[in-house]
């Protein structure tokens, strides 16, 4: 039998019942090939056979025929006869054999119409409930759900490792709106060559979050193949050459710092479009100098912004501050300098929520307060940042200030201790890294930075 999407075969049958020899009067004898002769019951099981793409399913029907009064061509019992003990008409049971043969055949339509080729545990479910909805096979998109609920318990996720899956998935979505079938076969070679140009073309990513957005999905697929889900294993050996530029370390250089940090905000002004200069307002000025305040804290210490916005005066003590960072998890001791005992010192007399240190705002408001303060700061330098799509390269300049956000005042940080000639071995125990690996991005800045500056030598 057939529908639509996939075949299927059913066969009725009697479940013939061997005997060793013809001790009973009740015998049915089978001769085969070879002349000889196989002796069985004379009544046996009747059971129904399913077999399609999934495997085998058999069923008792609840009734037993006299295997000389039937016809395994028709798969019926022939006309006019009685069976068993108890004399079941024909015509009975080969009603009940349409009843069950229309049953097997409804529930198959039903499968289709959902587009489910059913495996055997939904079949069997199906059958023996005759009220069920046919289960929902899982989609991709619920393993992958079940991936991050998995992997995120095991690994303790943060909510920002919970969110960039959710990123994941949903660009995973947009991919499959336009294919007709989207499972883990699609992940060919050719699969996932289309994903890559669709995360480029479509989502106008640049090749490094491309190939962070393929390793998230990598990880996901491996999961998955680990678990037995699929046996698809492309992933494992793609790698496309896509060129990438270097990421920028964007830092403040001692000087700039100390721009920022001494600045006088009561002659703080502002460019309009048409060129004049503007008076910032009292609430700005005040609002510009926390965001200062808060940012400069970063620069001095090594915090994150997370950090910083969750450090209680609990975690002072003395000349030192003790915490257990929000990101890593890393309990740290970081020893106060007179820059950053100065900015505690100017709000120790304020009460916060929760009884915060400093007057932290939201990560967005305080990133889009930096570039203002660093407009008004005068952080002008241009910046070239190079980026990929595909083959093609890009090099787009910036004033510094449009760079700046609350990650810069930790790059600040690293970059000033190390070009200072602090061991990166000390500055690791301050910032909580764990390997130079980590580190090297910082280490490579400072060595250029101290290049440039002994060059001024050369006059």
């Amino acid at each position: 039998m057939k529908t639509k999407d996939f075949n299927y075969n059913v066969l009725f049958f009697p479940d013939k019942e061997k005997k060793t020899e013809p001790t009973a009067e009740n015998v049915f004898i089978e001769t085969d090939k070879a002349g000889i002769n196989k002796y069985y019951n004379y009544d046996a099981k009747l059971r129904v056979r399913i077999r399609w793409s999934a495997g085998v399913l058999n069923f008792n029907l609840g009734e037993r025929v006299e295997l000389g009064k039937w016809s395994t061509e028709a798969q019926r019992c022939n006309t006019n006869t009685t069976h068993g003990k108890k004399k079941r008409a024909a015509k009975e049971i080969n009603a009940k054999i349409e009843t069950v043969s229309n049953y097997i055949d409804s529930i198959f339509n039903e499968f289709e119409q959902q587009k489910i080729i059913p495996t055997i545990e939904q079949y069997r479910k199906r059958y023996n409930n005759e009220n069920a909805e046919p289960e929902k096979a899982k989609t991709i998109f619920d393993y992958y759900d079940e991936f991050v609920n998995k992997q995120g318990t095991e690994n303790s996720w943060k909510y920002a490792t919970l969110q960039k899956f959710a990123t994941v998935k949903a660009h995973l979505t947009d991919f499959s709106t336009n294919l007709s079938d989207f499972s883990f076969d699609t992940f060919t070679k050719e699969g996932l060559n289309a994903y890559v140009t669709f995360l480029r073309d479509v989502k106008d990513m640049r090749n490094s979050t491309i190939l962070k957005q393929l390793a998230f999905v990598k990880w996901f697929l491996k999961w998955a193949k680990s678990e037995g889900i699929h046996s698809n294993d492309a992933f494992m050996t793609f790698a496309p050459k896509m060129p990438k530029a270097e990421k920028k370390v964007i830092f403040l250089d001692w000087s700039e710092l100390m721009i920022v940090y001494n600045f006088d905000f009561s002659k703080a002004t502002e460019t309009l479009p048409d060129g004049t200069l503007k008076d910032l307002t009292p609430e700005n000025k005040k609002a510009l100098e926390r965001v200062r305040d808060v940012f400069c804290f970063c620069c001095f210490t090594s915090l994150r912004y997370s950090d910083v916005e969750n450090l209680k005066r609990t975690d002072i003590k003395g000349d030192e501050i003790h915490i257990t960072t929000i990101k890593t998890d890393d309990t740290l001791t970081i020893d106060l300098n007179d820059y950053s005992k100065a900015i505690l010192l100017k709000y120790a007399d304020e009460v916060y929520p929760n009884n915060k240190a400093l007057p932290v705002i939201s990560n967005q408001r305080m990133n889009d307060h930096l570039k203002q303060l660093g407009e008004v700061c005068g952080l002008n330098t241009p910046i070239t940042i190079t980026y990929y799509k595909g083959a093609k390269r890009f090099d787009e300049v910036y004033p510094k200030y449009e760079l700046i956000g609350t990650h810069c005042g930790r790059r600040t940080f690293i970059c000033n201790a190390l070009m200072m000639g602090i061991a990166p071995t000390t500055v690791m125990k301050w910032t909580g890294h764990s390997d130079y690996k980590s580190m090297q991005p910082y280490i490579d800045v400072a060595d250029a930075e101290k290049k440039k500056a002994m060059s001024l030598f050369n006059r």
